[in-house]
């Protein structure tokens, strides 16, 4: 067997249910308190905390044998969404030590540390610290640390050995009941009523007899335990492509002092990026909360990026819009900056011989979405159609590109003018014309009658017959009409006269400057 050159961490909370109910209601922790669930009409324990379990409480007993044993008990009902997001809570607190952090739900958590527990000291010092750690929250914990999945979740629940090398895998598990394998209780009693209770004794056993009697499942789970069968964690978050970070020994809480830290990690992080050719699309600041809490701010480019003062300047707008969401609390002692896109940025002389204008407007891009919302900010794109209220789409602004961002849209000069403002759904008017084909005399639009000066067209505008599956849509005959007090509009008449309809209709559909 090829020794796994991964690491992983199982974190194991096993009173997650009532240590998210202490959190709440702290004057009640050392109260006993169990949590029931309905499991066929009939309420049964399903998790307790130390001093109900310290009176004997177990867990899938009725909640009936239990109040006959101990009236005085604090009953809640099971709430699994609530522990769901607490266990992502307790998850986003242990981002500090890795990025690849996975949910083993209902009451687990999964840590991919490879590479990552030096910084901490060692695998046992960064054991040691995220038990302390969670403790001083209020949680209870178990930790295992092996070279595969299986082992360290198997460890961390039932062995006495909560660190385990790369050799010691096999040792590790043999001594283990079957239970540690992940499997389901039906399969563990199966297993007992035939004399197999721990996996050493299982794993010499021929492969074909245990396959057809306890399934495919039970030997895949075998594998991954000892390593021969790969199983990845499947990670919360995307894994960025650069991260720097800073710990404080005392947590900080000014926003000054958040924003200073983001500019010197946005240096390194530049010089990480120019090493390799790239500049940042999307960047995102972690900010880890002393008490756990954890704060992400995210804001993207319009363009690479790896100018360490325009990074600060776009989180001073971040912050700035979020406000008082973003409370500090008793402080924060982990600050992370993250790159979680890239793209290639070759380097670029700019500003000899005049203003890089271009870099300016896609800056000044960056900091409005970063305080409006990049949803928020948007410019119309030409798009191929030409029924005028589709003719462009907004689109936003960042995700335009380089020179095509920074141009202004310019009119066709030998396109027909449209107007500057075109109305979302057209007006409705009253219009009359010399002739039934020709342009309007005068019309009358939100209850002021205007009488036409001058007029220009028609613009004829046949609808596009695959966007019209009924074939309904009439054609548009569009008219440039200048009134005598001066207002520019642009009308058009829906429906050919006699061809399409006995009575076309007007509409104002714009106005121009």
């Amino acid at each position: 067997m090829i020794v796994p050159s991964r690491r992983y961490l199982a974190l194991w909370l096993p009173r997650l249910p009532t240590d998210r109910l202490a959190r709440r209601s702290p004057a009640l922790d050392d109260a006993p308190r169990v949590v029931v669930t309905l499991v066929k009409s009939a309420l049964r324990l399903c998790a307790m905390n130390d001093a109900a379990s310290a009176l004997g409480l177990k867990a899938g007993q009725s909640l009936a044998d239990a109040r006959a044993m101990h009236p005085a008990i604090e009953v809640e009902q099971d709430d699994p969404q609530a522990d769901l997001a607490f266990l992502e809570a307790v998850a986003d607190w242990c981002d500090r030590y890795t990025p690849l952090v996975g949910l083993d739900a209902p009451d687990g958590l999964l840590l991919d540390i490879t590479g990552c527990a030096h910084l901490f000291g060692g695998e046992k010092e960064m054991m040691r610290d995220i038990v302390v750690r969670l403790a001083r929250q209020g949680f209870k914990t178990r930790t295992g640390v092996a070279s595969t999945v299986g082992c360290a979740w198997a460890v961390a629940r039932c062995g006495e050995r909560r660190l385990v090398g790369g050799q010691d895998t096999r040792d590790a598990l043999l001594p283990l009941p079957l239970s540690a394998l992940r499997i389901d209780s039906d399969t563990v009693d199966a297993l007992a009523q035939v004399g197999l209770k721990r996996i050493a004794d299982v794993a010499a056993r021929p492969r074909a007899s245990l396959a057809a009697r306890f399934g495919q499942h039970f030997l895949r789970r075998l594998d991954q335990a000892f390593g021969h069968e790969e199983e990845p964690i499947r990670p919360r978050l995307p894994l960025p492509s650069c991260v720097v970070e800073r710990r404080f020994p005392d947590p900080i809480a000014l926003q000054s002092d958040v924003l200073a830290t983001i500019a010197q990690l946005a240096h390194e992080l530049g010089f990480v990026l120019e090493r390799h050719g790239e500049g940042a699309r999307r960047l995102l600041v972690t900010l880890f909360r002393a008490d756990g809490k954890v704060h992400r701010i995210a804001a993207g480019t319009s363009e690479p990026l790896r100018d360490p003062e325009r990074i600060r300047r776009l989180f001073v707008e971040r912050l700035n819009a979020i406000g008082d969401e973003c409370d500090p609390g008793f402080g924060y002692d982990v600050i992370r900056l993250s790159a979680l896109a890239s793209e290639r940025l070759d380097p670029t002389q700019s500003g000899f011989g005049g203003a890089d204008h271009e870099t300016e407007f896609a800056h000044l891009v960056d900091r409005l979405s970063a305080r409006f919302g990049a949803e928020r900010l948007t410019r119309p794109v030409p798009r191929d159609t030409h029924i005028p209220e589709l003719a462009t789409a907004a689109v936003p602004a960042q995700r335009l590109r380089g020179a095509y961002a920074a141009a202004s849209v310019r009119q066709d000069s030998l396109a027909p003018v449209r107007p500057l403002r075109l109305f979302e759904r057209p007006e409705p008017v009253e219009a009359v014309a010399e002739v039934p084909d020709g342009p309007p005399v005068r019309f009358r639009w939100r209850r002021v009658l205007h009488e036409v000066a001058v007029s220009e067209g028609p613009e004829r505008i046949a609808m596009e017959w695959w966007r019209d599956g009924e074939g309904r849509a009439l054609t548009r005959d569009y008219f440039r009409i200048e009134s005598r007090d001066g207002l520019r509009v642009w009308l058009y008449r829906e429906g050919l006269y006699g061809r399409e309809t006995p009575q076309p209709r007007w509409f104002l559909h714009g106005l121009f400057a």
